[in-house]
């Protein structure tokens, strides 16, 4: 009996000789080894900024985080990065990816190791494997460890902002219709755009003003624009209305955007779109009539600037139309001052043989701004035109002049006879 009983001690306590001898003298069959270390996450860029890389950048951070979830500091942080092919280190191809960290990790707290690498321009913007190979001391005690982590991490491409105007070109005194274009010229998409339009924006010292909005309307300020992909572009539109004092100079509008980038990150970016502010040319024809100067049809009319700067480089061409034979001239008349008629008189020439009577002709004026821009004013008119060279039938009226001047002479013949009728019979009768 007592030998059968040793015999079956003997047996129960074998498993647990065994497991003593796995882990080795001093260890308790009831550790157990959760590690030290534990990986966080996996990002290009650095602790506090992340970085958006598209393939063929060079030289890029790449930052594994871990935390330190032993009881111990931690200390001597070295790490070993390996990853698929189409990456390689920053030293050059065929070196190892290393990093390390002067730093000591303090029990529960987070540290980082952050990598350089070059990104082969052939690689695809995608999700990719990578192991990081953690070698590290606990404080106060001898000896290396080491740890190794796979995990994954994406080559996210690169969103890049662009704002500018489809005409940036307005008009002081009038409403201006804008449209602004906005572009991803990059290889990220920008999700869910906002525009706000910033009233004003100031220098880091918040002294100086670096836009001129005051007294400029806009008829909205805030423009939902949502996700822009990658090489393509929207755009959004408003009415500006710029006051007098606005002109012959460039106009700031800062407009904030907001986006998430290909990290999911929301990002904030203010750009400038500039305007430049033409003054107002408003020119218009008057009085386009025939008259004749020195025997000669000339068809004369007043040009009138009814804006707030001058025309510049100003010609007036007179067009025929509708079957019409005069022949289209074109004169020079420089400046179009505001104010202020400026007339013009073209002398009536013609292809061919006259046609007299009734024409069709139109007028236009050619000017630039202040920026050298054209433009052009028309107006369409009926002039006649009469044949200076036939002479008129005559009518009574013409003879009028001719009567008056024989009855004068006849009145004037009458009383000299008169007066010598008088004169020869007062000398007969003092002769009697």
């Amino acid at each position: 009996m007592k030998i059968a009983f040793a015999l079956l001690t003997l047996v129960l306590l074998a498993p647990i000789a065994g497991a003593y001898a796995q882990l080795g003298n001093g260890d308790s069959p009831f550790e157990r080894n959760f590690g030290d270390v534990k990986f966080l996450d996996a990002y290009f860029g650095t602790l506090d900024n992340k970085v958006e890389v598209t393939p063929g950048d060079k030289n890029v951070p790449f930052t594994v985080v871990f935390a330190n979830v032993g009881s111990q500091d931690i200390t001597g942080i070295k790490g070993q990065l390996l990853m698929p092919m189409g990456f390689s280190s920053a030293d050059g191809k065929g070196a190892l990816i290393y990093a390390n960290s002067d730093a000591e990790a303090e029990a529960g707290k987070h540290f980082s190791l952050t990598f350089f690498v070059n990104i082969d321009k052939n690689t695809s913007i995608q999700q990719f494997p990578a192991t990081v190979k953690l070698d590290y001391s606990r404080l106060r005690e001898s000896g290396a460890r080491n740890s190794f982590f796979d995990f994954n991490f994406k080559v996210t491409g690169e969103s890049i902002l662009n704002l500018k105007a489809d005409l940036p070109f307005l008009t002081s005194l009038k409403n201006n219709a804008v449209t602004v274009e906005i572009t991803n010229t990059g290889t990220a998409p920008l999700a869910n755009v906002k525009v706000v339009l910033q009233n004003s924006q100031f220098q880091s010292d918040r002294s100086t003003t670096l836009t001129n909005l005051e007294n400029v309307v806009f008829d909205q300020n805030e423009w939902d624009i949502g996700t822009i992909n990658a090489q393509s572009a929207k755009k959004f539109a408003f009415s500006v209305y710029v006051p007098e004092n606005v002109k012959t100079e460039t106009l700031h509008t800062p407009l904030k955007v907001t986006y998430y980038n290909a990290h999911g990150d929301k990002t904030e970016d203010t750009r400038t779109v500039d305007f430049y502010i033409n003054g107002l040319i408003d020119a218009k024809i008057y009085d386009i009539k025939v008259i004749d100067i020195g025997g000669k049809q000339t068809i004369i009319g007043d040009i009138i600037n009814e804006g707030n700067i001058s025309a510049l480089f100003s010609f007036v061409t007179l067009e025929p139309l509708d079957g019409s034979n005069i022949r289209k001239t074109t004169q020079f008349i420089d400046e179009l001052e505001t104010d202020s008629p400026v007339p013009f008189n073209i002398p009536v020439e013609f292809d061919g043989e006259p046609k007299y009577g009734d024409h069709k002709i139109k007028i236009t004026v050619r000017y630039k701004d202040d920026v050298r821009q054209e433009h052009t004013v028309s107006e369409i008119a009926t002039v006649t035109l009469k044949d200076l060279t036939k002479k008129p039938e005559p009518t009574p009226m013409d003879f009028a002049p001719g009567i008056i001047v024989l009855a004068i002479l006849g009145i004037g013949g009458y009383i000299a006879y008169k007066k010598i009728k008088q004169k020869r019979q007062a000398k007969t009768d003092s002769e009697t």
